[in-house]
């Protein structure tokens, strides 16, 4: 075990290490590696364009999971009813008005209307949004493990999970949940309950690689467990046999489309890295989904070394920092440990 950061600290750089990695992708996402490489040169795409950055669908979900889960906690507090995955999937449908699909006051049935983040105008933006999560939302019917919605397994589920993973006391169970409520293929949720239990283990102060390890082990009890668990064992066999992160080397990964790829890429490049910057510009100098690779990237390391390891030039460059910053700092005050409120 390492020193965890503080849990504010570790929640700031979970979610902003997660939206400069998310928004640098941005930037490349859906060109070649051969293209990437002929517009920025040898090393690829290495820092924000002029004008700074944008995030895309994986940080617009990962900030409405956050009021999800707050909204689940104040119900808790006030109610003492627990359904944390009601107000994930109403905070989900809220998300879905963000993108011109919804309508602004539903709330999927969760019974705390609209408001919040919903009325943010800098998230009310189409960012190329998933497809899958897009029409699962709109089907107006949420999927479960045992009832599922479709079978995609698409990393929409992984790219949006990081704060279930900073306040969950079961973090796996509830990470594979909230993924299920749009994507229904084994792969697509478990990798997110996975991704999840990694982001629990590291904010407790555990190293990458065990609690990848753990991680691994804590999926064999799961049906349909076979291709998440290989792919984060090839993961970590990676990072042995090749200890510099290249394309080449990201590519044997996959493409980070399906959520197993993206949470092995991402694993892999945030083992690899010797600075966050290295880390995620491994992540998403690639043929394949830049975005999310690079924003799990950037949860991960965020979680595991606080807030001062995210450059604070790319946080400068960050279009909706203020956004970013103020829903880590309520989601601070709602779970924070020493005031008793964690659960």
């Amino acid at each position: 075990m390492t020193p965890a950061p503080a849990f504010g600290d570790a929640v700031a750089g979970c979610l902003l290490g997660g939206a400069v990695g998310d928004a640098l992708g941005a930037v490349v996402e859906f060109d070649s590696l051969d293209d990437i490489r002929r517009r920025y040169g040898p090393a690829g795409l290495v820092d924000f364009p002029t004008g700074g950055g944008r995030i895309t669908d994986d940080t617009q979900m990962t900030l409405f999971t956050a009021e999800g889960l707050m909204r689940a906690r104040r119900r808790f507090d006030a109610r003492r009813i627990d359904h944390a995955t009601d107000q994930l999937w109403s905070a989900y449908r809220r998300w879905l008005a963000t993108q011109g699909e919804g309508k602004d006051g539903d709330d999927g049935g969760g019974g705390d209307g609209g408001g919040g983040l919903v009325e943010e105008p800098v998230l009310r933006h189409r960012r190329a949004p998933g497809h899958t999560c897009l029409s699962a939302l709109v089907g107006n019917e949420p999927g479960f493990v045992d009832l599922p919605v479709n079978n995609s397994k698409g990393c929409g589920g992984v790219m949006r999970v990081a704060p279930v993973g900073l306040v969950a006391r079961r973090p796996s169970g509830l990470g594979i949940a909230s993924a299920a409520l749009t994507h229904g293929h084994p792969s697509g949720y478990l990798a997110a309950g996975a991704t999840a239990d990694i982001i629990g283990r590291l904010r407790a102060g555990q190293g990458l690689r065990p609690a990848a390890e753990a991680a691994m082990e804590a999926l064999g009890a799961w049906d349909g467990h076979e291709e998440t668990t290989a792919a984060l064992r090839g993961a970590l066999s990676l990072a042995e046999s090749d200890p510099v992160p290249t394309p080449e080397a990201v590519a044997r990964l996959g493409e980070g489309w399906v959520a197993e790829e993206a949470l092995a890429i991402a694993v892999y490049c945030a083992l690899t890295g010797d600075t966050f910057e290295a880390a995620v510009r491994a992540a998403v100098n690639h043929s394949g989904d830049s975005d999310s690779t690079g924003a799990v990237t950037g949860n991960l390391l965020g979680a595991a070394g606080g807030r001062s390891v995210v450059p604070g030039d790319w946080i400068a460059a960050l279009a909706e920092r203020a956004v970013v910053e103020r829903v880590a700092e309520e989601l601070r005050a709602c779970f924070d440990p020493s005031s008793g409120s964690s659960r």
